[in-house]
């Protein structure tokens, strides 16, 4: 039982990260029926432009506390992100919008390689360490353990997915960017700047991106320009079992894609002495992705369909 709970506790930290990552995708696709398959990699850009930050003012000696730190280097990652998914949008994305669907995805996939390529060359090959500026302090819970760092890295997800809800739901933003998922040509006609709002979807996204970059890296405590690869398809199914488009449908499919790994690695990896275990983790999420696409296309709650005017 202690195993169970334990693959539990890890299966909600590391499904709050793909939640958060995923509502990036489902925004984007709500919005413009695009897969952004570079948003993985603006979540590595968030992680290593944090590790820099943090490098920068160790450097200076300021004698900064561990948090404050952090918290300045999630900063000016944000910022970087922010300003990576505009131009993204706005060099890549925005000439395509009237082209064939295929033209769009193949972008996607071109400028995932060109950010990883980019970042390879600032900050290297090989794997950096990301410091640890939260004491990992373990807390016992009915017998499994959980940190500091792992309860900071729920709470806050839970914070900002609830948030992001907040602004889509209750505010006059939200209301343009519902409007403009619904029908680009009417929200146009109705006063809607289509183009702000969707660069201010790819902002919202990117932020979210980043926080979840340096939230992935504090708790493995490293970080590397391949990161965003297997983390964004992994977000990209989490969005798809929950109902791309649909947010709520996001946050849900995150957190079941993440104990569906934790517990099919670890505690079935048990029951097996080892033979199905961590080596297999990303077997059983690409696994849901397939079964999700052959009985239920549309997600467990149904994907936001457009009624057209």
């Amino acid at each position: 039982m202690e195993i169970f709970l334990q693959q539990v506790l890890n299966g909600l930290v590391l499904g709050s990260v793909y939640a958060l990552v995923a509502l990036g995708y489902t925004m984007v696709y709500g919005i413009l029926g695009l897969i952004n398959f570079a948003h993985g990699d603006v979540v590595m850009v968030g992680a290593l432009t944090a590790l820099s930050a943090m490098t920068v003012v160790a450097a200076a000696g300021l004698g900064l506390p561990g948090p404050l730190v952090l918290v300045l280097a999630l900063a000016v990652s944000i910022c970087v992100c922010m300003l990576l998914g505009f131009s993204i949008e706005r060099i890549a994305y925005r000439p395509l919008r009237r082209a064939p669907r295929l033209a769009p995805l193949i972008t996607a996939i071109g400028v995932s390689i060109l950010i990883q390529n980019v970042a390879m060359q600032i900050w290297g090959r090989g794997y950096r360490t990301f410091p640890a500026l939260l004491t990992p302090t373990p807390h016992a819970v009915f017998g499994a353990t959980i940190t500091d760092v792992q309860i900071f890295i729920v709470l806050v997800s839970a914070f900002l997915m609830s948030g992001l809800l907040v602004l889509v739901h209750f505010t006059r933003l939200g209301r343009a960017m519902r409007a403009t998922s619904e029908n680009q040509l009417v929200a146009g006609l109705m006063g809607v700047n289509i183009n702000k709002i969707i660069s201010a979807t790819f902002i919202i996204g990117s932020a979210l991106a980043a926080i979840a970059g340096v939230l992935v890296a504090a708790n493995y405590s490293i970080a590397h320009y391949y990161m965003g690869f297997m983390l964004g398809l992994k977000a990209f199914t989490a969005a798809v079992l929950g109902g791309i488009g649909n947010l709520g449908g996001a946050m849900l499919g995150g957190v079941l894609l993440g104990l569906i790994e934790s517990i099919g690695a670890g505690y079935i990896g048990d029951l097996t002495g080892g033979y199905i275990g961590s080596n297999y983790q990303d077997v059983f999420a690409f696994m849901v992705l397939i079964c999700v696409l052959v009985f239920r296309p549309t997600g467990l709650l149904g994907e936001r369909v457009s009624e057209r005017a």
